[in-house]
């Protein structure tokens, strides 16, 4: 077997809060040991309640956060506390004010170093194809919120990364939108061919998007069950009623009540 793209192996994290009565030890275990291994060009989503370590993972896997143990691996090298070797999107678009879409879109390009002019001219075909044509040169305040997320959802993939962490890109968009935004990047995905890890607080956006679901539960953090999505692909939206569909659906929600926490679709 291939080494996996991605490999978090027994990633764990213990943050220092000071010693309390209740505390004595003045340290709070964010994250059980955790692994994950995920081959190139897969699609996995991570659900959880609040304060499962979410975004503490992401945070190691960008390499803004040292672990307190375990290892980061990409392309089977060594990239804990690496920043530059992933792509990574907020739920926030973050984009520039005063930087017309288009160069919001190329600014990881420009980073990386790619001449404004080379890097103008890979972008504008792209927010062509992918639903940005005639926005190129309007400012971010004149976008609605699904188009801006289009932009940084380009932006993320032209920074030249294969591996890209998407954090609840889409909730804070209504219903509709998120709905359009979700095939919209499963288009991009195809095309791409990126390794995608996506956080969300919505069962089915994990289970419409992906190849496999981790679950993960909280106090410490950890994956408590990885679920395999074996619905065909292209992804359809009529697969959302399916038997198949609505059981793997009911397969996380159950693994969810089972926490002693607030469901995830009552923390959406």
């Amino acid at each position: 077997m291939p080494a996996p793209k991605l490999c978090v192996a027994d990633v764990s994290m213990t943050f220092k809060t000071g010693m309390t009565s209740k505390n004595p030890a003045g340290t709070f275990q964010a994250l059980a040991p955790v692994t994950l291994a995920i081959p190139q060009g897969r699609f996995v989503s991570l659900i959880g309640p609040s304060g499962c370590g979410k975004s503490t993972i992401f945070n190691i896997i960008a390499g803004l956060l040292e672990p307190t143990a375990g290892r980061v691996i990409i392309d089977g090298v060594d990239a804990t506390g690496t920043i530059g070797r992933v792509g990574y999107m907020l739920q926030k678009d973050l984009l520039l004010p005063w930087r017309t879409v288009l160069d919001n879109v190329i600014l990881g390009m420009e980073i990386q170093g790619v001449p404004l002019a080379q890097a103008r001219e890979r972008a504008l075909p792209l927010l062509a194809r992918y639903g940005l044509g005639g926005f190129e040169y309007l400012y971010p305040s004149s976008l609605s919120g699904g188009m801006r997320q289009r932009a940084a959802l380009l932006r993320t993939l032209l920074f030249d990364t294969d591996v890209i962490l998407l954090d609840e890109p889409f909730g804070a968009l209504d219903a509709q939108t998120k709905l359009a935004m979700q095939e919209w990047l499963l288009q991009l995905w195809g095309d791409f061919a990126k390794t995608v890890v996506f956080v969300t607080h919505d069962v089915e956006e994990a289970i419409f998007l992906s190849d496999a679901v981790h679950v993960m539960g909280t106090r410490p953090g950890r994956i408590i069950e990885t679920i395999a999505v074996a619905l065909p692909r292209p992804r359809l939206r009529a697969s959302t009623t399916s038997p198949e569909f609505m059981a793997l659906k009911e397969r996380c929600l159950d693994l969810l009540r089972r926490q002693d926490v607030p469901s995830i679709e009552d923390a959406a």
